[in-house]
């Protein structure tokens, strides 16, 4: 019996799920504030309209009762008129227009009980649907049908008729009259009977206009104005900041709703506002400590940018993270990767014995050479180790020690330290700080080490090229005035007193020209721009050479571009002296000229009108040719290409050109 009940209950579960979930949305529809005031007014009109529609059905039956009592009513005076021409029938001489007026007055009544037996709505025309009246009118046409107007026709159909049967036809006449009256007074009460409803249909639509008007502005009222008066107070004394307000949310519509939503605003604010002043305290403590880790990181920041020693820098570094984090005292250390030492390079606030204990410490001694050894940041609370592995630290006193690394590039460069003398814990945010700082100090220092490399390289190529200069010139005339003496020692030796002669103006010309070049050389090392200007240095220069060389030389500048940096100045000025002296050594020239044209393109030349040479043979020479190749060193250092252009007798000409996509700005 249980299995086969079970079907037919899950069955019954299924069948009924549908209808209950088609009862509540219908509930919840009709719980909606638009559906209740939709039906209301809805309603209100299906009223209207019916007790409209019953007055104009009122109002339409009256208007063919009207037209039906002056039809009937007319039936009278058609029967008086039909009796007066049947009684001049008895007259031979008034027998035909008698006779005729029977005819139309029998077709008129004809006409009329047709017209009320029928009915036209168009006029309207019809009898009131009383079966007192349908009887009555029954009975009036019965009269015609079978005793009136067969008599009317029969007298008419005799050629003379006796008086006493006109007295007759008369007499009946008067009964079908009596008969047509009480219709038309049936007729007259049956309208008399719907005025009064009619009146009282009117009465109706007037008392229920009057009775919807109230019950619309009640039901508005209570539907509408009411809940959003309640929701305007609860504003307003929102707005005085009475957070205990609460608006009833019995209702289960949309004014309910909102009504449940305003009290939920109410909670939250009153929650908020009851906890505002710590909120608002909360907040500014967490803004000032942002404002001061900014303050901290550009004060940092700006301080590590200044040129100044790795000692000073790291010293104010420390001086500033001790004032921010009141730490009573620090160190940092640098990393010597190759020994494996951490060098304490600036101390604060530590003992001269602890300086002296750990101002060099091997990577993995003790908790810095640990966190140095794991790569780790430590903040070690010296309270809570053995006492038995007790560090000196703790022995000056302190109970807080902080170990932070200092990185540039992914490359480990050293770790800084906090130490205090009371309990401190850093959070995740502080951690983060300092090792945001402790990276903005190993940028700063790997700057200090790329200078001071870039300044070691800068000094090596100026010394390199120093020595090209000096072998190019000074070791050439030495080595031929090396030659001459072993000449003039063989002449002494053999008594050859006229080649003695000979070799002396020699040895005196080359040891001038060694001088000339030593004073050419000093001079160009010492060449500085002026006002940090090309073009002024560049006529300073050419001034120089015109007065020591005799050679007439001509400056043309034409210059729009972007101003070259210094470093880029200072190495084109150098390339013009060494083409100039390469005019006074080789080419025997009267006139040069140095020309410039800087736009978007720089283009630097220098001309001679000399004797000029070979280029193959140049290129046979290689790098062993005097000052070309120191030129072309300072060319490519500025990204430049050099073009040594020349003929026998046609002079020599020095091209240097820089485009724009390699040019750089000052």
């Amino acid at each position: 019996m249980n299995s086969q009940t079970r079907p037919s209950t899950a069955g019954a579960g299924v069948r009924w799920a549908p209808m209950a979930l088609l009862r509540g949305a219908h509930d919840a529809a009709w719980r909606k504030l638009s559906t209740k005031i939709v039906g209301s007014l809805l309603g209100f009109l299906a009223v209207a309209l019916t007790v409209i529609g019953a007055t104009l059905y009122l109002s339409w039956q009256l208007e063919g009762g009207a037209a039906a009592i002056n039809v009937t009513g007319s039936l009278r005076m058609t029967s008086f008129r039909l009796s007066l021409a049947v009684t001049g029938l008895a007259d031979p001489r008034r027998r035909e227009p008698a006779a005729a007026e029977v005819r139309a007055q029998v077709a008129a009544l004809d006409s009329a009980l047709a017209q009320l037996r029928h009915g036209d709505p168009q006029r309207p025309l019809f009898l009131p649907p009383s079966p007192a009246i349908r009887q009555a009118f029954d009975q009036v046409t019965a009269h015609w049908t079978t005793r009136l107007r067969p008599a009317a026709m029969a007298l008419l159909g005799q050629p003379a008729i006796e008086p006493a049967r006109a007295w007759e036809f008369q007499h009946d006449a008067e009964i079908f009259v009596a008969d047509v009256a009480r219709l038309v007074q049936q007729i007259e009460q049956d309208s008399e009977t719907r005025t009064f409803w009619l009146r009282g249909s009117q009465l109706l639509l007037l008392a229920f206009a009057t009775a919807g008007t109230v019950s619309i502005i009640y039901l508005l009222f209570n539907l509408i104005i009411a809940p959003v008066t309640s929701l305007q107070g609860g504003m307003a004394r929102m707005r005085e900041r009475d957070f205990e307000v609460r608006l009833p949310a019995e209702r289960d519509d949309e004014f309910g709703e909102l009504a449940q939503g305003f009290n939920q605003m109410a909670d939250r604010l009153q929650g908020v506002y009851t906890h505002l002043e710590q909120l608002v305290e909360t907040k500014t403590a967490a803004l000032a400590a942002q404002n001061r880790e900014l303050a901290l990181l550009y004060d940092s920041a700006a301080f590590l940018q200044r040129p100044q020693p790795a000692e000073e820098m790291c010293r104010g570094f420390l001086r500033r993270l001790s004032d921010y984090f009141g730490a009573d005292g620090g160190s940092v250390r640098i990393l010597d990767p190759e020994r494996g030492n951490l060098h304490m390079l600036v101390h604060h606030g530590l003992s001269p014995k602890l300086v002296e204990a750990e101002h060099c410490m091997k990577v993995g001694d003790c908790l810095c050479g640990q966190a140095v050894e794991k790569k780790i940041t430590i903040v070690q609370d010296l309270r809570r180790m053995p006492r038995g592995a007790e560090l000196e630290c703790a022995r000056e006193g302190y109970e807080t020690v902080s170990m932070f690394h200092i990185y540039a590039q992914q490359q480990h460069l050293g770790m800084f330290n906090l130490h205090f003398r009371q309990a401190r814990e850093f959070s995740q945010h502080e951690q983060a700080l300092l090792e945001t700082l402790g990276q903005l100090l190993g940028t700063a220092i790997e700057n200090l080490r790329l200078g001071a490399r870039e300044r070691e390289m800068a000094i090596s190529e100026e010394r390199n090229l120093v020595a090209q200069g000096l072998h190019d010139s000074i070791a050439q005339g030495l080595n031929f005035l090396n030659l001459q003496v072993q000449m003039l020692e063989q002449s002494v030796r053999a008594g050859q007193l006229g080649e003695v002669a000979d070799i002396v103006p020699a040895l005196r010309m080359g040891v001038q020209e060694s001088y000339e070049d030593v004073r050419e050389l000093l001079l160009n090392f010492r060449t500085r721009l002026v006002e940090d200007s090309l073009v002024n240095s560049l006529q300073t220069t050419i001034d120089k050479f015109g007065r020591q060389s005799g050679i007439d030389v001509v400056l043309k500048a034409d210059c729009d571009g972007a101003p070259f940096p210094r470093e880029q100045q200072l190495q084109l000025l150098f390339i013009v002296q060494e083409a100039l002296s390469n005019v006074r050594k080789h080419a025997g020239a009267r006139h040069a000229e140095v020309i410039l044209r800087d736009e978007q393109d720089f283009t630097l030349t220098v001309r001679d009108d000399g004797a000029g040479f070979d280029p193959l043979v140049l290129a046979t020479q290689g790098e062993h040719h005097v000052g070309i190749h120191i030129m072309r060193e300072r060319a490519q250092r500025i990204s430049a290409t050099l073009e040594v252009l020349s003929r026998p007798g046609a002079g020599t000409t020095v091209l240097l050109q820089l485009p724009r996509e390699l040019r750089r700005a000052a």
